[in-house]
């Protein structure tokens, strides 16, 4: 019989219902997820989604986002990520608001792939990963209290909100470097911090950052502090000098973290490919991981882009790749092609009760 999933540790009762054997279960949430979902449920795949507590990724903690196309007037980043949640809801995609905890993923065609939320196992014949990447943080006082008032960790998404602005990036390697290239065409002047005197970039990287009249390189200096100023935005960063502890007070902006980001593939890093730095490898240019039945979209496999847009494509082709995969490739017969589910109407109070 299909399941009734509830939470009583939460405030809100879950009143989402799993079938014996799911079609299709999206981990993670986030435009890749949101477009996974809004494509298999256009075609009556009836997906179920484990979007997590902090659904929506990253662009929960965003502000304005003008650079994805739909929106001429930009849009707040959680109104955008509601939106795409809506619309897969309209089809018929099923949430649960909870965090995988475990996936156990088949190895062979046909077989089942089993979801763990807590203490609930969910079957499933395809799944698609959109756990997304986090940001690598400096930890230090006023990084996340200024988050989205100053502090910043995409260049190419926030560049245009600092025009003529005094800004830092923070960072040694080539995404430092083409972040503080790109932002040199916006602000008045870029600071690139560094904590040693030789850079991790590409020469040609470095160079090009060189060569831009208003980039300025400062090391060996790493952030001690953000503060901000009587707005509550961000004002200054307050450096330390590595060799002789020494502060120096940078009045700023903008401030771009560019040390790498961290994918969350933590629940399948020993069950899939993936790369030294944790990305979900997929072949060719599918969204196909080693497994059969398993897709990978958005920035868990993405260390290039990272951005919206370039997620939701990713996320549109691993629906169509699980679709091509379940047409093909059949289960025994007992469970082939899960029948739709009942309809469960039940009030929070009667379940909780």
């Amino acid at each position: 019989m299909p399941a009734l999933y509830t939470s009583e540790s939460k405030v809100r009762v879950m009143t989402t219902e799993i079938k014996d054997i799911e079609n299709v279960v999206i981990v993670g949430s986030g435009p890749a997820g949101y477009t996974a979902a809004l494509y298999t449920s256009r075609a009556d795949l009836d997906p179920l989604m484990i979007e997590g507590f902090a659904w929506g990724g990253l662009l929960q903690q965003t502000t304005d986002v003008e650079n994805y196309p739909g929106y001429p007037d930009g849009v707040l980043g959680p109104e955008m990520m509601q939106d795409f949640r809506n619309q897969a809801e309209r089809f018929g995609a099923r949430f649960i608001t909870d965090d995988a905890t475990k996936l156990d993923l088949a190895t062979e065609p046909g077989e089942l792939h089993v979801v763990h939320v807590g203490d609930q196992e969910i079957r499933a014949r395809a799944v698609i990963l959109a756990m997304g990447a986090e940001p690598k943080k400096l930890g230090v006082p006023g990084e996340d209290e200024l988050a989205a008032r100053g502090v910043s960790y995409c260049a190419t998404c926030d560049a245009a909100f600092f025009r003529g602005a005094k800004t830092i990036v923070v960072g040694g390697g080539d995404t430092a470097m083409e972040d503080a290239t790109f932002l040199s065409k916006f602000a008045g002047k870029v600071t690139i911090v560094h904590r040693r005197d030789d850079f991790r970039a590409s020469a040609i990287m470095l160079q090009r950052a060189i060569d831009a009249d208003n980039i300025e390189l400062l090391t060996p200096y790493v952030v001690d502090r953000f503060e901000p100023g009587e707005n509550g935005s961000l004002s200054k960063a307050i450096l330390r000098n590595v060799e002789d502890d020494s502060h120096r007070e940078l009045p700023i902006t903008g401030a771009f973290v560019a040390i790498g980001h961290r994918p969350n593939s933590q629940l399948v890093e020993d069950q899939v490919d993936v790369d030294p730095n944790g990305y979900v490898e997929v072949i060719g240019r599918s969204t196909k991981t080693k497994l059969p039945g398993v897709f990978a979209a958005g920035d868990l496999t993405d260390h290039i882009y990272r951005q919206a847009v370039t997620a939701a494509g990713t996320g549109c082709m691993a629906a169509l790749d699980a679709e091509a995969y379940l047409r093909d490739t059949p289960v025994d017969a007992e469970a082939h092609w899960a029948a739709p589910p009942e309809r469960i109407e039940a009030a929070a109070e009667s379940a909780a009760s």
